[in-house]
């Protein structure tokens, strides 16, 4: 093995990420050293570029999106070996606190996540913790298993655990992104009856379609709650998700549930939150609510989904690059929102 890797720091907003080599990260007994082979490029790693968000150090390997091969196991690991296959869970959850008990690490109160707060993936390596790893299987490429750790993860956490989407019950899905898309995916895997999509990318609404989504709007062009509304005879949409991150579309989807609907947010952004009146909020009681991250057992559920064949991710990864790429990949991503799905680093 190498004593010195390539990586992609972050080193401030509105700035190009720095590809610099670094030494190989050491690990200790309860340590595990992965070779990565496949890192995503989030929406989160955007608005970091762009400022919107910030991270939680400065300089930071970015990349929550990792799957590899194990390169190097600590002496005191009994469970995992050289060679075996792992997709990387970006929430290092502490175990012993008041929501990991309750089984939400996701929430943990001292969690770090990859990528944020601890160096991430965009790195030919990286160190991992052993509760951090699951096994991917045989079946699926590094590619699509990158794909399970956040951008299929976040909305199945946001869907099933948050939402409680039920079978044959109506959803509207605003912003169809990276999120978004397979948040329409998931809900048709889930058995929804009718799916909704709604973004201001015509490329987005097409691709939408074509992935399951039964009706698109583009708020550009009409009202997206009138929309909603008249398509299911004035009463709105069991279940509303935002994947944007704007007060104006958590506000839209608050407006398309009906009476009794709930709104799962996990758009990111520094805008600050006025829906409704009190009075409102309460008559029609309506949940909204913000959703974070996922819980690895969500990771092994989405996994299985795709090894089985019920849920195909082949059409999500737009392009693979090298990581000297990465830059020109971000600046795609700022420049034509909506035209890409996922750009996966597999070359480093």
């Amino acid at each position: 093995m190498m004593n010195l890797m390539k990586a992609a720091f972050f080193v401030g907003p509105n700035q190009p990420l720095v590809i610099e080599k670094v030494p190989v990260p050491e690990i200790g007994p309860e340590d595990i050293l992965v070779e990565v082979k496949a890192c995503g490029i989030c929406g989160s790693d955007i608005h970091y570029i762009k400022g919107e968000t910030t991270p939680g150090k400065t300089p930071i390997i970015l990349g929550h999106e990792g799957t590899g091969l194990i390169s190097k196991v600590g002496s005191g690991i009994k469970d995992w070996k050289e060679g075996d296959r792992v997709v990387i869970d970006c929430v290092t959850s502490c175990g012993t606190c008041l929501n990991c008990q309750r089984g939400r690490d996701s929430i943990c109160l001292n969690r770090k996540l990859t990528g944020i707060h601890i160096d991430g993936a965009l790195a030919q390596y990286i160190k991992v913790k052993p509760r951090n790893l699951i096994l991917l299987p045989e079946e699926i490429s590094f590619e699509q298993g990158a794909l399970a750790t956040d951008a299929v993860a976040t909305p199945y956490h946001a869907l099933k655990s948050r939402a409680c989407l039920k079978v044959a019950e109506s959803i509207a899905i605003y912003g169809l992104g990276g999120l978004g898309i397979h948040a329409v995916k998931l809900a048709r895997t889930m058995g929804a009856a009718l799916i909704i999509g709604v973004d201001v990318s015509e490329p987005a609404l097409e691709r939408a379609k074509k992935e399951g989504a039964d009706m698109v709007i583009n708020p550009r062009k009409d009202d997206p709650v009138k929309f909603i509304r008249e398509k299911t005879r004035n009463m709105g949409v069991e279940v509303a998700l935002e994947c944007i991150g704007r007060e104006q579309t958590v506000l839209w989807a608050a407006e398309s549930v009906v009476v009794g609907g709930r709104v799962v947010v996990v758009g990111l952004g520094p805008e600050r939150l006025h829906v409704m009146s009190l009075t409102e909020f309460v008559r029609k009681e309506i949940n909204i609510m913000g959703s974070s991250a996922f819980e690895i057992k969500e990771i092994e559920e989405i996994l299985e989904l795709m090894r089985t064949g019920r849920l195909d991710l082949s059409s999500s990864i737009s392009r693979t690059i090298d990581l000297e790429n990465v830059n020109e990949a971000m600046n795609d991503m700022i420049k034509k929102p909506g035209e890409v799905i996922r750009i996966m680093v597999n070359r480093f």
